[in-house]
């Protein structure tokens, strides 16, 4: 039986979480098009926990509206967890939809939980290119949070595991920062840039000398 819209809409618009969360739920299994207005109604609702929750849901039913939600939620809402969800649903539109947005809000938004969800949600896209991997990683080992610089470090070793090319130049200067970050004040930065340069292949030089 398929779910009733308008009463959903309605346990929606009433925003008692405990009736709306299960509702929006129920919508997980619906036409995009049918789905999407009800999480926008949700967004619109004072209770973080039912504004968190549509946006996880516009990151399942994919749309242009929702993608467009997700950019203005994620910039502007004032709980850190609703940001931290609009992240990491408007990460799930792909690298090229995301990237702009998230890598904005990454330098003007100074709240670890949406820093972490941002580092998180685009570590795990395999379209985010070196020179994209790198910029985030700066931005992140500039942080005062712990947590943040360990996401930047990770991001680090994504590079140097994937590179094609040692010699690059997003390559060497992944490499270098890392090869820092062993003498880093915060032993779990320490731990990640330990783990990451002793899996590697030591380096050839570029121009060998001759015999």
């Amino acid at each position: 039986m398929p779910p009733d819209l308008e009463a959903i809409r309605r346990v929606i618009a009433a925003a008692d979480p405990a009736l709306a969360m299960p509702a929006l739920v129920s919508l997980w299994d619906c036409a995009v098009e049918e789905a999407t207005p009800l999480f926008l109604l949700g967004l619109e609702q004072t209770p973080f926990v039912i504004r968190s929750l549509s946006c996880a849901g516009l990151g399942v039913k994919r749309s242009p509206q929702g993608r467009e939600a997700l950019a203005r939620v994620v910039r502007e809402d004032g709980d850190a967890n609703v940001r931290a969800e609009a992240a990491n649903a408007l990460a799930s539109y792909g690298v090229e939809d995301a990237w702009p947005v998230l890598r904005e809000v990454f330098a003007a938004d100074g709240q670890w939980l949406v820093r972490c969800s941002i580092l998180a949600a685009l570590a795990e896209q395999p379209e985010m290119s070196p020179p994209r991997l790198l910029e985030l990683a700066r931005l992140a080992l500039d942080d005062a949070d712990g947590t943040v610089r360990v996401g930047g470090a990770e991001l680090l070793g994504r590079i140097l595991l994937d590179a094609e090319e040692p010699h690059d130049a997003v390559t060497r200067e992944a490499r270098e920062a890392m090869t820092t970050l062993q003498r880093d004040e915060d032993h779990r930065v320490v731990a990640v840039a330990l783990n990451a340069l002793q899996g590697l292949r030591p380096v050839q030089p570029a121009h060998p000398e001759p015999d």
